[in-house]
C-alpha cells in the first residue's frame, strides 16, 4: 500500500494530500520541539503500509510499547509483529482504539480515517501525527538522522525538502568531524581505535572508520591500509607508516604496540589503520592486548575483509545454493609442512566448498601440490584476484593444476587472493 503524500526513503513532515494547501505551514511553523521518552509507553499506528514500515523502526527503538491497527500490513510489518516486536490488531480503526495510548500516528490513505483518529486524540489530550494532513494533527514528525548517539530532527516550516537538505548537512558534517572537531577543542580524550579500512578502496571503510579517522592526532598505518584515505587527513595529524618501523616480523609489532601506547599517552587520540579486517590476520588483537596491558583506552572498528570483499567485486561469491555451503579462509604465509604451520592442508583438500588463501602468492606451487595431494580434483576452478578494489585489479582464472605455472606465466605478485572452488566458475560466467 503507498500512502498519499510521502516520497520514498525519507522520514519527512507531514505533507498534504493535494489539498492545495501549503503542508504543514501552520502546525510546522509553530510547532515546539521536544524529544518524546516513549519507553514502555503505548503507542498506537493506525495504518500499516509504506510510512507506518518507516516509521516503527525508530519506535521501537524508542522502546515504545507499539500497537499496529490495520487490516492489513506490508509484509517487513507483519515480520515485526510475528517476532513479538510489537502488537497487530489485524483490523480497521474502531474508536476506542486511541485509549491508554501516549502517542498516536495516524498513517492510513484513508484522510477520514485519519481525521478520526486525530480527533479521538485531541478529545484524549494524545499528540497525534497525520502524514495526509500535518495541520489537521497536533504532532509533525521531522526529518530524522542520526550519528551515533546524536540524534537529529529538523522541521523545515512545510518544506519537507527543505528539512531533509539541512538533515543531510547536519549528518554529514558529523561524519566528516566538522562538529565534533568544534565541541572537542577545549580538550581531547586520548585513547587507541584499531580501524579496519577495508580491501583497498577508500570508499570501502566503515562510516564509524572515517569518523574515528577525522578525529585522528596520529595515525599509524599499514602498507595494505587505503592511501586515499591518508590524503584527506589535515596537515597536523601525524602520519606513521608501520611499515617503516623496525624490521623483523617480531620488532615490528613490538615497536607498533609501543608507538599507539606512548601516543597516547601523550594524550593523543591515535587511529591504527590498517587493511582489510583487524581481526583477520592482521595482528589487530595484539595491539588490542598492549593497550589493555597498559591502561589505555581502545577501541575496534571492524573492516571488510578482504577474503569476502575482493572476490564479491570481482564477481565470485564463496557461497552459492547448489555449489557451496561452506568458505574456508587460510593464511599461506607459511607453506603446507612448515613446522610452524598450522593449517592442516589435507583436510583441506576434503572439502567440497570454497577455499580462500590470503598471503600465500609466494608459496602457490607447494600450496596446489598440497591439496592435489590430498584429493582435490585438478580440475577446481581458481581466480587470483591481484590488487582488488584498487584500479589496477586484475582477475586470473586457471585450475587448481595449472595453478603453478599460471602464476609464473602471468606474473603474478602480492598483493592476491587466491579463490579454489566451483564458484569461480559463476564469475566466469558474469565476465563471458
Amino acid at each position: 500500500m503507498v500512502e498519499p503524500g510521502q516520497g520514498p526513503g525519507r522520514e519527512e513532515p507531514g505533507q498534504s494530500s493535494g489539498s492545495g494547501q501549503d503542508p504543514g505551514r501552520a502546525a510546522t511553523g509553530r510547532a515546539y520541539l521536544a524529544g518524546l521518552v516513549l519507553d514502555r509507553r503505548r503507542v498506537v499506528v493506525v495504518g500499516g503500509g509504506e510510512v507506518a514500515q518507516r516509521r516503527l523502526p525508530s519506535l521501537l527503538a524508542a522502546g515504545a510499547d507499539v500497537v499496529v491497527v490495520a487490516p492489513e500490513v506490508t509484509p517487513a510489518v507483519e515480520a515485526l509483529a510475528g517476532g513479538g516486536e510489537l502488537t497487530w490488531w489485524a483490523r480497521g480503526y474502531r474508536p476506542g482504539d486511541v485509549e491508554g495510548a501516549w502517542y498516536a500516528l495516524a498513517l492510513t490513505s484513508d484522510p477520514g480515517v485519519n481525521a478520526a483518529v486525530a480527533a479521538e486524540a485531541e478529545a484524549a489530550r494524545v499528540f497525534c501525527v497525520r502524514a495526509d494532513d500535518a495541520t489537521g494533527g497536533t504532532a509533525v514528525t521531522p526529518a530524522t538522522g542520526r550519528h551515533g548517539r546524536v540524534r537529529i530532527g529538523v522541521l523545515g516550516g512545510g518544506d519537507p525538502r527543505r528539512a531533509a537538505v539541512v538533515r543531510d548537512g547536519v549528518v554529514d558534517a558529523l561524519r566528516e568531524g566538522r562538529i565534533d572537531s568544534l565541541a572537542r577543542r577545549g580538550g581531547k580524550t586520548p585513547g587507541v581505535a584499531i580501524v579496519g579500512g577495508g580491501p583497498g578502496d577508500p570508499d570501502l571503510i566503515t562510516v564509524r572508520g572515517r569518523r574515528l579517522l577525522a578525529h585522528a592526532d596520529v595515525v599509524v598505518a599499514d602498507r595494505l591500509a587505503p592511501q586515499g584515505l591518508l590524503e584527506e587527513l589535515p596537515p597536523h595529524v601525524e602520519v606513521v607508516d608501520a611499515a617503516k618501523l623496525p624490521r623483523g616480523r617480531a620488532m615490528a609489532q613490538e615497536a607498533i604496540n609501543a608507538l599507539l601506547v606512548d601516543r597516547a599517552r601523550q594524550g593523543r587520540y591515535v587511529v591504527r589503520l590498517k587493511g582489510g579486517d583487524p581481526f583477520v590476520f592482521g595482528r589487530g588483537f595484539e595491539e588490542v592486548e598492549a593497550c589493555v596491558a597498559a591502561g589505555v583506552a581502545v577501541t575496534v572498528v571492524p573492516g571488510i575483509t578482504s577474503a569476502v570483499g575482493v572476490p564479491g567485486l570481482a564477481g565470485i561469491p564463496l557461497t552459492h545454493r547448489g555449489v557451496a555451503h561452506e568458505a574456508v579462509v587460510v593464511s599461506g604465509h607459511l607453506a603446507p609442512g612448515d613446522p610452524e604451520s598450522l593449517v592442516d592442508w589435507t583436510a583441506l583438500a576434503r572439502l567440497r566448498g570454497t577455499l580462500v588463501v590470503l598471503m600465500g602468492v609466494e608459496r602457490l606451487d607447494e600450496i596446489a601440490k598440497a591439496l592435489l595431494d590430498g584429493g582435490r580434483s585438478g580440475a577446481t576452478p581458481v581466480a587470483i584476484v591481484q590488487d582488488g578494489t584498487l584500479p589496477g585489479e586484475r582477475t586470473t582464472t586457471t585450475v587448481l593444476a595449472d595453478l603453478a605455472e599460471t602464476v609464473v606465466r602471468e606474473e603474478v605478485r602480492p598483493p592476491a587472493i587466491v579463490v579454489v572452488g566451483e564458484v569461480v566458475a559463476l564469475g566466469d560466467r558474469l565476465r563471458s
